[in-house]
């Protein structure tokens, strides 16, 4: 197998620092997919903007595998709110780059609707087939931010062109592709669930006492762990709001402990969610009981999930998740909305609990179980391993990608296939 692939992935590059407001899922699904793509034999180019001028043009990283830093508006970081008047810009340096090497892509892979957009361009072009995962759709961040979404009004009318347009749409979870069809009327058939994964080489428990040690952490205190980006929509409000009710509730030592951040101390200059939460967890009574530890390296993130009694993210809504895997993957129960992704990869009361998004005093109960019923945390501790052990490691989830692409590859066999499956039904 020798099939040469383009990943576009315009903000998040997979060379980043996770963390950010800007970095996060889309950057590990990158960085992982396509690394094991590159082991299966594809060959794989990831184009995402140059962010500086001290960036080579090409950076191998393994073999198969490389990132070209493209030119596309002025080489520093920019919100990807404001990125997509630069997309032509991306789309012409993309054709400079594969016309001066010689290079024929057999599938362009994009990653958000700015790619996917660029990707558009360059079938125009080159008629090469593109696949599109969105990450977030414009529809449901709309529904949710309202005025806040900041991004351009035209986003939703490029989704609605890619989805009619794109040979193959990845859908991250059920609810994704439930949107898809929904709010964009996307034909079923080119629709495929492949979901996001981690890397059991990468995190694995860690015995807690040793976690806490390196971490310096207490050991009579329960830990609850928030790690992801700083932005509002993930709802950390709502667990200072439930560490609040058990403050009163409960004479159990609790630390919550928030991992993420531009910087890797806690700046809330730096990181505007930082202050705006140190400010509320000041006015609810519990500045002593929450550490923000700012952003910190993939290296240290298997300590701070071992050092935990429970993993929560409760955000309004949620394309993924990938944070919810990788405590599981650790051995840490979960407590995650029943939005999204969240409610594919959690299994509500086997491998943690499943509340609603703004639910402060359902989220304080389920905490106070998890942290005074050492069976019950136990069953989930391993329920939660055993799941994603067993359906969501980057290399299944690679291998299922690889299917999707052999398919538009050869599209006869799928077509065969496809008939097989539907009188077998």
């Amino acid at each position: 197998m020798t099939s040469r692939i383009a990943f576009i992935s315009e903000h998040a590059s997979p060379l980043a620092v996770c963390g950010g407001v800007d970095a996060g899922g889309q950057n590990i699904y990158v960085a992982e997919t396509s690394r094991h793509l590159a082991r299966l034999g594809y060959e794989v180019d990831i184009f995402t903007r140059r962010e500086n001028e001290q960036q080579p043009e090409i950076v191998v990283t393994q073999d198969n595998l490389r990132v070209i830093h493209v030119n596309a508006g002025p080489a520093r970081w920019i919100p990807k709110e404001e990125l997509l008047q630069w997309m032509p810009a991306f789309r012409d340096e993309m054709l400079r780059f594969i016309a001066e090497h010689q290079i024929e892509y057999k599938i362009i892979h994009a990653h958000f609707y700015m790619s996917a957009w660029v990707a558009m361009e360059l079938k125009k072009k080159l008629k090469t087939p593109f696949v599109v995962t969105f990450h977030a759709l414009g529809h449901i961040r709309k529904l949710f931010q309202g005025q806040n979404d900041k991004f351009p009004a035209d986003r939703i009318k490029i989704e609605q062109s890619v989805v009619k347009k794109a040979d193959m749409i990845i859908a991250e979870c059920p609810q994704d592709k439930d949107d898809l069809l929904t709010y964009y009327s996307a034909v079923e058939e080119k629709v495929q669930i492949v979901p996001c994964g981690f890397c059991p080489n990468e995190m694995y428990p860690v015995r807690k006492s040793d976690a806490r040690k390196l971490l310096r952490l207490r050991e009579d205190e329960k830990i609850l762990l928030q790690l992801g980006r700083m932005v509002p929509r993930k709802g950390i409000d709502n667990i200072i709001n439930a560490l609040s009710i058990l403050r009163h509730q409960s004479p159990i030592p609790l630390r919550l402990i928030i991992v993420g951040g531009e910087s890797d101390e806690p700046d809330p200059i730096i990181t505007p969610e930082i202050g705006r939460l140190q400010q509320m967890a000041a006015s609810k009574g519990v500045s002593h009981m929450v550490t923000f530890t700012g952003r910190k390296s993939r290296a240290l993130l298997k300590y701070y999930y071992s050092a935990a009694d429970v993993f929560i993210t409760t955000p309004w809504y949620e394309p993924f998740g990938i944070t919810p895997l990788e405590a599981m993957a650790c051995g840490v129960p979960v407590i995650g909305s029943a939005v999204g992704g969240i409610k594919y990869t959690v299994v509500d009361r086997k491998t943690g609990f499943l509340v609603q998004p703004n639910a402060p005093a359902e989220l304080a109960e389920r905490i106070h179980l998890l942290v005074t019923d050492n069976d019950l945390a136990k069953r989930m501790r391993k329920s939660g391993m055993n799941r994603v052990n067993s359906l969501f490691t980057w290399g299944k989830i690679s291998s299922m990608l690889a299917e999707a692409y052999e398919q538009l590859l050869t599209p006869d066999i799928a077509g065969v296939g496809l008939r097989k499956k539907k009188q077998a039904a």
